[in-house]
């Protein structure tokens, strides 16, 4: 390994990496929330009439989950590229792919006007969207995490990580808008396309933004040292890499996926089910309500980043688990009321505690894995693992209410998942003082790395 680290870029241009990252990051998950709230709220109509609303509902969902199927290949896809040629590339072209299906959903035709094409069109775009989250994610906050400082790596990398709030509350912003401007037939018939065709705006912003900044300097020195000692031999692929010196990284990083990513879509995606169908709240009401818990979301991440630079990323990270499992009981009893207010309370704090696992993930991923291999490490921990957590989340827990009638099995459900994590995250180690540049997997299993390396800082 190099003896030497890799400086830190001037002041000035981290903010626009950062920038780089969450513009990016937000437009990548406005479109994917979008979807997810328009499954919940007319695609049953539209695209798989005739059945009973909470059939058409799971109907709905299941394309909705079919997203995250295709996320574990566009992290492997996106992962191998972007650890043999880049961050930067692999970041625009996830750009690219997210917002053209985006646009072409709000294009597509009904069931009422081609049948069952439509269903399988949309099923199609969906899977694209899946597929360029998947290498999203890695890239934007490996970006943000090998540019800044050791000292407030957490903070910095947690900004990329806001671009989800931000995402979630521009795409229920613009739907809470449409709602409340237009008719529910007016809606239903051509108003939901409107947020999905504005994804081709916000992409050309993005893409202007992202073309601007440079390559990770941390990756580029890796490169150097790799082509350098490799002499003609061949190098090993980025996943076989990890398997042989990250595989137990790879599982606390699932672990530690399955209550951060489970909450996180009971709290914003099925609750806009739970709440018109169980509750009595009307649609504009519980849109309202995640708007108004994801402009805090957005505003508790950083600071959540922050002190897990100073406590360490574990300690955060577990607060947040036990937090969630234990807010799922009030959590619901609280929307039952029907009250506004109470909503509002429930979706805020879920999601602040939700923002705890959230904040600290994006360090504590990268520093898990070796420069080489680390856009794949850390895809694959996060993405495989949307598969067992997001993906049929709101599935499970719309079948769950349909066959049960009570959120008691939902509770359970999600508190299940708070135990995992939290044994999964309390396996693995603390990485705060990890030098990113330092941590070499060809040279020794960084699954067990020394107190020497620990103890390094960029």
């Amino acid at each position: 390994m190099a003896s030497g680290t890799t400086a830190p870029p001037p002041p000035a241009s981290l903010p626009r990496i950062v920038a780089a990252s969450l513009i990016g990051t937000t437009i990548e998950w406005y479109d994917f929330f979008l979807y997810g709230s328009a499954a919940a709220l007319v695609f049953n109509k539209l695209f798989f009439p005739g059945s009973d609303p909470l059939v058409g509902t799971l109907l709905s969902f299941l394309t909705y989950a079919v997203g995250f199927a295709a996320r574990p290949l566009g992290a492997l896809v996106f992962g191998h590229y972007g650890d043999r040629l880049g961050r930067k590339k692999l970041l625009v072209l996830s750009l690219l792919l997210m917002g053209g299906a985006t646009f072409a959903i709000g294009l597509l035709p009904t069931h009422a006007t081609v049948g069952s094409a439509a269903p399988v069109l949309l099923t199609v775009l969906r899977l694209v969207q899946g597929f360029a989250l998947g290498g999203e994610w890695g890239g934007a906050v490996l970006l943000v995490s090998e540019h800044g400082d050791a000292r407030r790596r957490g903070f910095w990398a947690s900004w990329p990580q806001t671009g989800a709030p931000a995402g979630q509350l521009l795409a229920t912003g613009v739907l809470s808008l449409l709602t409340a401007v237009l008719s529910d037939d007016a809606f239903g018939t051509w108003g939901w396309r409107i947020p999905f065709l504005l994804s081709g705006v916000l992409v050309l912003v993005g893409l202007w933004i992202r073309l601007s900044v440079d390559e990770s300097p941390v990756f580029k020195e890796a490169l150097e040292r790799a082509e350098a000692r490799r002499d003609g031999v061949q190098e090993k692929l980025p996943l076989v890499s990890v398997l042989r010196h990250h595989w137990r990284d790879v599982l606390v990083a699932m672990g530690a996926r399955m209550a951060e990513n489970i909450s996180y879509y009971v709290i914003t995606a099925f609750i806009l089910v739970y709440a018109t169908t169980s509750a009595g709240v009307s649609k504009q009401t519980a849109l309202n309500a995640v708007l108004i818990g994801s402009a805090v979301h957005f505003a508790v991440i950083p600071a959540w980043g922050a002190l897990s630079d100073r406590v360490g990323r574990r300690p955060v990270y577990l607060l947040g688990a036990a937090g969630v499992g234990l807010w799922m009981f009030p959590f619901f009893a609280l929307v039952d009321t029907g009250s506004f207010g109470y909503l509002i309370l429930a979706v805020t704090v879920g999601l602040v505690l939700h923002g705890a696992m959230y904040a600290p993930q994006a360090a504590f991923f990268a520093e898990m894995f070796a420069t080489r291999m680390r856009y794949s490490g850390a895809s694959i921990g996060a993405q495989f693992a949307s598969v067992a957590a997001g993906a049929p989340a709101p599935l499970i827990a719309t079948a769950l209410l349909k066959d049960y009638g009570d959120s008691t099995p939902i509770a359970l459900y999600v508190i299940a998942a708070a135990v995992l994590t939290l044994i999964a995250v309390g396996l693995g180690r603390e990485t705060r003082h990890r030098d990113l540049a330092q941590i070499d997997g060809e040279d020794e299993d960084t699954s067990e790395a020394s107190p020497a390396a620990e103890a390094r800082t960029v």
